[in-house]
C-alpha cells in the first residue's frame, strides 16, 4: 500500500519531505539528467543577492577527511538575471522552487524579498549567517537583536512562506531558534556550515583562498542532529533538518528527531542521485514499518 509521503511546512505543501540544499544542486536545472526534479519535495536554489556577485578568490573547495569545506562567497548572477533565466524553465517543469536569500543589510534582505514574490517562487529560504555590514560584519545568525530584526522585516515584505536557516556557529541554537519563530518564521531549516579552515604544511599557508571556510558532509552530522533535536522541542513551527544526509538512513535520523522535512546538501557532489534515492529508501522504511504516513515517525524518539 503507498504510503503519504506529504509534509506541510509553514503553510508549504510539499508532496514528500525531501528538499536539495542550497548551493548543492545549483538550480535544479543542471541535475535533469539524473532524475525529474519535479518529483523531489522542493529545490532550494543557489544563494541570491539583489546584485550579481563573483563569489571568493579561488581556492574555493578543499576535501576533508569526512566532508568537504567551502568558501564559495555567494558566487551568483543575481536576483534579476535568476527571474528572467531560471525561475520561467522550473515553473514550466513544475519545481516546487524556494529561493535561498542573502544580504548584507536588512534593507537587502526585504528587497530581495519583495522582488521574489512572483509565480513559481513557492517559499524563501533566509541565509542568515550573511555578514551584517551595518553592524560591523558580525553575522546576522549570531544574534538574537538582529535575527529579530531581519526576520520581522522579512516578514513585513513578503506573504510567501519564510524558512530562516540557522547557523550552528553560536552558543544557544534553540534560543536563537525561537527569537526567529517569534519574528516570523513560519519554519527553521538547519544547520548550515560550521566553519573550519585548512592548511598546507608544504607551504604553512590556507588552502582557501579566504581563509575560512564553511565545513559540510558526514563529519558534522551528529553536530546538526543534535541541533535539530534541540530546537524542534523549542519551537512550534515545523524544522528542516540538514547537515550530513548521505542516505535514507540518515534522513530518517532526523525526521525521527523531530525534522519536518530534510534537505540533501554535500551527498549531491558524490551522488547525484542521492535526493531520489532517499525519497525511495523513506517510502520503503515506512512500509515496512506499517506506517500509512511520514507524519508518524516525525519526532518518534524513544528516550
Amino acid at each position: 500500500m503507498p504510503v503519504d509521503l506529504s509534509v506541510n511546512i509553514g503553510g508549504l505543501q510539499l508532496q514528500n519531505p525531501v528538499l536539495t540544499a542550497s548551493g548543492t544542486f545549483g538550480y535544479g536545472l543542471e541535475y535533469r539528467s539524473f532524475g525529474d526534479i519535479s518529483a523531489l519535495g522542493g529545490v532550494v536554489v543557489k544563494g541570491t543577492t539583489l546584485k550579481p556577485r563573483a563569489g571568493n578568490q579561488p581556492q574555493r573547495i578543499v576535501e576533508t577527511a569526512a566532508g568537504m569545506l567551502n568558501s564559495i562567497g555567494l558566487e551568483n548572477p543575481g536576483v534579476e538575471y535568476f527571474l528572467a533565466n531560471y525561475l520561467p524553465q522550473l515553473r514550466d517543469l513544475g519545481v516546487t522552487t524556494i529561493v535561498n536569500v542573502s544580504g548584507n543589510t536588512v534593507d537587502e534582505y526585504c528587497e530581495l524579498a519583495e522582488r521574489l514574490q512572483q509565480p513559481g517562487v513557492a517559499a524563501l529560504e533566509l541565509n542568515i549567517s550573511c555578514p551584517n555590514v551595518a553592524a560591523g560584519g558580525m553575522a546576522f545568525g549570531t544574534s538574537e537583536a538582529a535575527v529579530h530584526e531581519v526576520v520581522t522585516r522579512v516578514r513585513q515584505s513578503t506573504r510567501l512562506p519564510l524558512i530562516v536557516k540557522l547557523s550552528p556557529n553560536v552558543a544557544d541554537i534553540a534560543r536563537i531558534a525561537q527569537v526567529a519563530e517569534a519574528a516570523g518564521a513560519d519554519a527553521i531549516s538547519l544547520i548550515n556550515t560550521l566553519l573550519g579552515m585548512a592548511v598546507d604544511p608544504r607551504t604553512r599557508r590556507p588552502i582557501l583562498g579566504n581563509i575560512v571556510g564553511g565545513l559540510s558532509g558526514p563529519a558534522i552530522k551528529p553536530v546538526a542532529l543534535r541541533m535539530v533535536w534541540q530546537v524542534a522541542q523549542a519551537v512550534k513551527v515545523p524544522v528542516i533538518g540538514l547537515g550530513g544526509i548521505m542516505t535514507a538512513s540518515d534522513a530518517l535520523e532526523f525526521l525521527i528527531c523531530g525534522a519536518s522535512a530534510v534537505q540533501i546538501g554535500a551527498a549531491n557532489f558524490v551522488e547525484p542521485e542521492t535526493a531520489w534515492q532517499v525519497i525511495e529508501g523513506i517510502s520503503s522504511y515506512l512500509q515496512e514499518q506499517g506506517m500509512a504516513s511520514v507524519q508518524e515517525l516525525v519526532g518518534s524518539l524513544q528516550i
